[in-house]
């Protein structure tokens, strides 16, 4: 496989993984420094995308928080911690599968 092939695939899986590295809001910095330093644009979608998955699930687990004392909030917060497990192992494996096509994760909100 070429370089570029490659290189997509690592930069494009390491900014869906970076949420697996930390909880806090410094697991953004990783998309945010790739969609800088990357001139490539499959990888700069990837890196997009990724920011918004992670600036959406902070919101969501405000509201979703807020909502907890409502009985409705504490299964939209396993729901949503579900989801941030499950649609980051899929970006990955989309990533590592289709190189030449970012991934849009499903329900959020694009603000990027």
């Amino acid at each position: 496989m070429d370089d570029l092939t490659q290189r997509r695939k690592l930069l494009s899986a390491l900014s869906h993984g970076a949420i697996f590295l930390s909880s806090s809001i410094i697991s953004i910095g990783i998309p945010i420094a790739i969609l800088i330093i990357s001139d490539d644009q499959v990888i700069k979608d990837n890196a997009k995308e990724s920011i918004n998955f992670h600036i959406n699930l902070y919101l969501y687990g405000i509201v979703f928080g807020l909502l907890l004392f409502v009985v409705i909030g504490f299964p939209l917060l396993i729901l949503l911690l579900v989801a941030s497990f499950v649609l980051p192992i899929m970006a990955i494996v989309h990533a590592a599968s289709e190189p030449n096509k970012s991934y849009r994760y499903p329900f959020i909100f694009r603000l990027v």
